[in-house]
């Protein structure tokens, strides 16, 4: 059985070639079907199990790093070390996959706001009917007196049957829906499947969830015959144009045909289902376009994970060789080499990285309703610098507004709003209509005063269908007794092929018309004419010879915080581009309107004609890209991000799945189709660009502290570690004992904690944050350095120490080797709470005390105060660790008080050093930065984590 007929065939061939008849199927039937099919229900999305979560967590390059390491210490016996190494792995997967799961909640609790009935026709088997259907001559859906067997509802409950086995409507699951059923369509109704049309009257169909047109589309039945032909004939030359240009959209363009992820707007009608479940193409649709490429956080942490990993690659060899060669040691220092390789490791990283995504994602949720699904998500949003939108919804709100009301002069003229506004009344009085008409509603919006103040009389009204494209309302007017007068509103083509004019009137007509829909506005054309009163109907045959009045032309309502968004946007850092499937005047209109000046415009076709490399270039300065197919999206987001950039996108319909996959971060509004809520990175409580502002602004948050640990972390570590190297080679002893190492690694990686719960600065607030490894390795390997002359300033006062200690003869039996280890942790723990205080982004040292300077500085101070405190207690550790119980057991004695004051003067230095450095460096990265916006490429050197945007620029 062929589940989607050709577009050729007539109703009766698609009745019968799905074995289905006028009345709808029977339920013997439909059961059978619905064996042989299945549900009609799209594939689910499965949640994650736990262990697919823990497998899934392990290619996070960093998390196999630890526990590689892990494993590596349990194999040298170095059982502490394994042990919370491991343990730290554990908490970062439990916090990561705990968030993902809420999320997953929270998606499940959205999936049950889905409608899921519709109305079909099903009948009784009758008596000795055999099962046949009806499809026979007369029975055929082509005429209203071919389907006499289906009745209403009415008086007969959801369920009633005739006694003479008539079918009757009533309501069932969207899921025991089966290939043949006949199902009823009416304003507002979800197209439950993909369905061919038998009857249609007046049908429009919101199609943007699958194709991004804004405006509805006209449906109806075409078979193929000679009436059915000229019928339809203004709408078969358009049909047939989009089956040659469009793929796709092509097939949607087809007026028979509706799909599963519409909606009707306007109008009813009766259709026969074709293809359910997964053989819809809004299920084709979720199978997404593949594997999603790696976001910016995964190349980020890829990239910065790589070099940590050749570090820790060759620390190990490199001290076992370097013992070997000059101190004749062998295996036994295998457990200092490990030791080592730990501590250049930033073990808390996944803690860190996951608790503070974590973080920004609760108060998101709790805050302003955001559901963050993927964790690392949070990040790209922080990094991101290009934001694509459909103008639809977003920018502008799915309803029209009057812009001006002009007569056959272009100039100013209320009487051609007041004529419409008559018309708008009437029809929405005297025709019943379902649904008021949306360009109705704006005209009465913009009427100075009601039409029905005029002392009109309404008489009678001739509807707008897809054929005609006008409305007529019939009325009468005061004063004119014998005398009706028809008020005619439609299309412009329409109406003035209905008006008594000339030729040459007619093209200067359609040329002002023409003028005006350049600027992105839409037009009606209002006419009217005076007929002799009469008891008989008034037909669209009466639609002649009219008198032109003028035309009303509409614009698209913006969204009220669109523009307030926008220049938020542009203050972050953040490029905004619009990808829409609308004309491009409607476009620019939307854009200027907005305040986004000098706004270029790349059409589709123009598209098609560019490489890659050339859609990149042109994306740099296009701010509208209009009449996109979901490809054509998707491959200009996939553009500007291979052009170096961190991207965006906001969609809601099933159109916009490739390119929420072909973006690094993609979002939704809770109200977006399934299948994109599924896929989408971030839900949005409602399609407002200002929530996207906080979901942002929560990013850089969390991300802003991810950056801080890495380079405090990273630059003291590294620092360390070259000092351990060069002690470890010159001391005829292990500068410090694995046991040593590890409880200085513990302190620290408590310590680190805190920068996960740092609150957020304005300046990080402003530019957005990404983690760049070859900046990172530049700023550590400055300050790492930096770290390691104070490191080695301090062997030198150890060394001075010891030697007169030892020329006293109180330097102890070991020659003062455990002095020299409690020394070295104490120093290590001091300057390492030096690093926390003095390397946060915001803290400068030197210069004069200038007022604007002390106000910052106790700014910083106050917005920091989780570090404050945490450096504070591990600057405490250090002190008193030695003079503690524990001392001993860590082999650390109590030293003697010069040492300390010998210390404090190194730990001076290096405090005046450092923020010496912290000051030139931010001097240097600040000149970069303007002088990066000056070349125009778009990158602020310096800080390793920070991308601004040049003007004009993505």
């Amino acid at each position: 059985m062929t589940l989607v007929p050709e577009s050729a065939a007539t109703s009766l061939q698609v009745l019968r070639r799905l074995d289905s008849g006028p009345r709808g199927l029977t339920e013997a039937q439909a059961e059978e079907r619905l064996l042989r099919y299945g549900e009609n229900i799209v594939p689910e999305w499965r949640t994650a199990s736990w262990p697919r979560r823990f497998l899934r967590s392990l290619r996070d390059p960093f998390t196999a790093v630890l526990l590689c390491l892990g494993l590596v210490s349990a194999a040298v016996a170095a059982w502490g070390t394994a042990f919370v190494i491991l343990s730290l792995v554990a908490v970062s997967w439990l916090l990561r996959s705990s968030g993902e799961y809420r999320a997953d909640r929270s998606m499940a609790a959205l999936r049950e706001l889905v409608a899921t009935t519709a109305t079909v026709l099903r009948r009784p088997e009758a008596p000795g009917a055999g099962g046949k259907r009806g499809t026979g001559p007369g029975s055929g859906p082509g005429t209203s007196g071919s389907d006499p067997g289906v009745t209403g509802t009415s008086g007969q409950g959801a369920y009633g049957t005739d006694p003479r086995g008539r079918a009757w409507a009533r309501e069932i699951p969207v899921d025991q829906l089966v290939p043949g059923d006949v199902i009823r369509l009416g304003p507002g109704d979800l197209v439950p499947a993909d369905v061919r049309l038998l009857r249609a009257s007046g049908l429009t169909v919101h199609q943007a969830p699958l194709t991004g047109e804004s405006a509805p589309v006209a449906k109806y039945p075409v078979d193929a015959g000679a009436a059915a032909e000229a019928a339809h004939a203004p709408y078969a030359a358009h049909a047939a144009h989009a089956a040659e240009t469009g793929g796709d959209r092509g097939v949607f363009a087809q007026p028979e045909l509706c799909f599963q992820g519409s909606s009707v707007a306007s109008g009813s009608g009766t259709a026969i289902v074709v293809a359910t479940g997964a053989r819809t193409r809004f299920a084709a649709a979720r199978g997404g376009p593949g594997k999603r490429p790696a976001s910016a956080f995964d190349r980020s942490v890829r990239g910065i994970s790589w070099v940590l990993i050749r570090f820790m690659l060759l620390t190990p060899p490199l001290v076992l060789m370097a013992n070997a060669a000059l101190r004749g040691r062998g295996l036994e220092t295998l457990p200092f080499a490990v030791a080592v390789a730990v501590g250049l490791t930033p073990e808390m990283l996944p803690v860190i990285v996951t608790t503070a995504l974590a973080r920004g994602a609760a108060r998101l949720a709790r805050g302003h309703g955001i559901i963050v699904k993927r964790l690392p998500a949070l990040h790209d949003l922080g990094a991101m610098d290009v934001l694509f939108l459909d103008k639809t919804g977003t920018l502008t709100q799915d309803r029209p507004v009057v812009e001006r009301a002009v007569d056959a002069r272009g100039a100013h003229d209320p009487e051609v709003l007041r004529w419409a506004a008559v018309n708008a009344w009437w029809t929405l009085h005297l025709a019943d209509l379902p649904a008021p008409d949306a360009l109705d509603e704006a005209i009465l919006d913009a009427a100075l005063h009601e039409a029905g103040d005029d002392g009109y009389e309404g008489v009678t009204t001739l509807p707008f269908d897809p054929v005609r494209r006008l409305s007529t309302a019939v009325v009468r007017r005061p004063g004119r007794l014998g005398t009706h007068t028809l008020v005619v509103k439609g299309s412009v083509e329409a109406v003035l092929d209905r008006c008594a004019l000339d030729e040459a009137e007619h093209a200067r007509l359609t040329a002002l018309a023409a003028q005006e829909t350049r600027g992105g506005l839409r037009l009606l054309a209002v006419a009217t004419a005076e007929r002799p009163a009469r008891a008989r109907a008034h037909t669209p045959a009466d639609e002649r010879g009219l008198d032109f009045v003028g035309f009303v032309a509409f614009r698209d309502a913006l969204a009220p915080t669109a523009a307030d968004a926008l220049g938020v946007f542009a203050a972050r850092g953040v490029t905004v581009r619009i990808l829409t499937g609308d004309h491009p005047g409607t476009a620019v209109r939307a854009c200027l309107d907005l305040g986004l000046q000098d706004a270029e415009v790349v059409t589709a076709d123009r598209i098609d004609a560019l490489t890659d490399d050339e859609l990149a270039r042109i994306a740099r300065r296009t701010t509208v890209f209009a009449r996109c197919t979901p490809e054509h999206k998707a491959r200009i987001v996939a553009a500007v991000r291979a052009d170096g950039h961190t991207t965006g996108f906001l969609g809601d319909g099933v159109n916009d799945l490739p390119a929420l996959y072909a973006a690094d971060v993609g979002l939704c509004p809770r109200d977006a189709v399934d299948v994109v809520r599924e896929s989408a990175d971030v839900v949005l409580a409602e399609k407002d660009l200002t929530a996207i502002d906080h979901a942002i602004g929560a990013g850089r948050h969390s991300s802003g502290n991810i950056a801080t640990y890495l380079r405090i972390t990273l630059s003291s570590n590294l620092g360390n570690v070259i000092a351990m190297l060069v002690a470890g080679l010159a001391l005829p002893f292990l500068p410090m004992l694995p046991a040593q190492v590890l409880a200085q690694n513990l302190c620290f990686d408590a310590a680190q904690l805190a920068f996960a719960y740092e609150r957020a600065r304005p300046d990080v607030l402003r530019r957005p944050t990404q983690l760049r490894s070859r900046t990172f390795l530049r700023f550590i390997t400055g300050f790492g350095l930096l770290n390691a002359v104070a490191d080695l300033a301090t062997f030198g006062v150890l060394a001075l120490a010891l030697s007169t200690a030892d020329a006293a003869g109180t330097a102890g039996g070991d020659g003062g080797q455990a002095a020299f280890h409690s020394g070295w942790f104490t120093e290590n723990l001091l300057t390492q709470a030096l690093v926390m205080l003095l390397l946060r982004p915001g803290v400068r040292g030197g210069g004069p005390a200038t007022k604007d300077r002390t106000a910052g500085r106790r700014a910083a101070l106050r917005a920091a105060g989780p570090v404050r405190w945490a450096a504070a207690a591990l600057a405490v550790t250090g002190l008193l660790l030695p003079l503690s119980p524990l001392g001993p057991v860590l082999g650390m004695p109590a030293l003697p008080l010069p040492y300390y004051l010998l210390l404090a003067a190194v730990l001076g230095l290096y405090a005046a050093g450092l923020s010496l450095a912290r000051n030139r460096y931010e001097r240097r990265y600040a000149e970069a930065g303007e002088g990066g916006e000056a070349k125009g490429d778009g990158e602020a050197k310096g800080d390793g984590e920070v991308v601004v945007p040049a003007p004009g620029q993505p």
